[in-house]
């Protein structure tokens, strides 16, 4: 009889046993991993606090990115919402009415200005800081309300110095209905007709500025002529006189005080 069928036969049913009994021991050691899996507590990423907190690391670095934004207007802000142009216009003239163009140089001017329309706009800049800045870094407000709380202490300040006929003018030039409240004036209009009353204002402060030193040049061109020395430039003896009486009667203080004190 041949045994070899037979044998190979056993072999078979040998190997589907063993494997049968191996699929049933995975499967049994599965489960406790399954159950330890589930009884494990969750990874910080996978916590529902997670979720927040990276919502509130989105929303900070949104705050920085407009936070960085807006830090790029501070030097149009500086310039056209503040006294800046009033006070370096009549730093200008006043080294104009001495007859030196370039003395002072221009960053000590522009450096003497920006140091005033600080010492000018303190009110206003606490007033942001607290109605605006600080509330909007802590998270407690939005930006549209940030803005709006931002603009309203720099609105009443150019409110404060602007005459209705800048606005008229302003309104005029834009061809629009001049508006019935103050409230209602639009910020941009605004802006324009505060510079344009600061510019004048700056010339008028300039040409009571500029008249001593005029009177100074009549003075000594009067005296050279009568002299008969008509080779010799005015401005050669004029400009040491000017620079004397100019330090004198400490002009500088004079100026400043009332440039400063000319805001309302």
């Amino acid at each position: 009889m041949n045994r070899r069928p037979l044998i190979i036969l056993l072999i078979g049913i040998l190997a589907l046993l063993f494997c049968a009994s191996g699929v049933t021991v995975a499967a049994a050691q599965s489960v406790p991993a399954a159950a330890a899996t589930a009884s494990a507590p969750l990874a910080k990423s996978d916590r529902p606090g997670a979720i927040k907190t990276t919502k509130a690391q989105t929303s900070e670095a949104v705050r920085i990115a407009l936070i960085l934004t807006l830090a790029t207007l501070i030097p149009a802000v500086a310039i056209c919402m503040t006294p800046f142009i009033r006070i370096v216009v009549v730093l200008s003239m006043i080294r104009h009415a001495f007859g030196m163009p370039e003395t002072p140089p221009n960053p000590v001017l522009i450096s003497l200005a920006l140091f005033l329309t600080a010492f000018a706009m303190l009110p206003t800049v606490s007033t942001i800081n607290k109605d605006a800045l600080q509330p909007f870094l802590e998270g407690r407000i939005v930006v549209e309300e940030a803005m709006d709380k931002g603009a309203e202490p720099l609105r009443q300040f150019m409110l404060r110095q602007v005459h209705d006929k800048d606005l008229k003018t302003i309104y005029d030039i834009s061809r629009q209905p001049l508006p019935a409240r103050a409230t209602d004036v639009g910020l941009m209009e605004l802006t324009s007709a505060f510079m344009l009353n600061e510019l004048r204002v700056a010339f008028k402060i300039g040409f009571v500025v500029l008249l001593p030193f005029l009177l100074i040049d009549l003075v000594v061109s009067s005296i050279l002529l009568s002299l008969g020395m008509l080779m010799v430039p005015p401005s050669t003896l004029s400009l040491p006189v000017k620079v004397l009486m100019f330090v004198l009667v400490d002009g500088w203080s004079l100026v400043l005080e009332g440039v400063v004190g000319s805001f309302r």
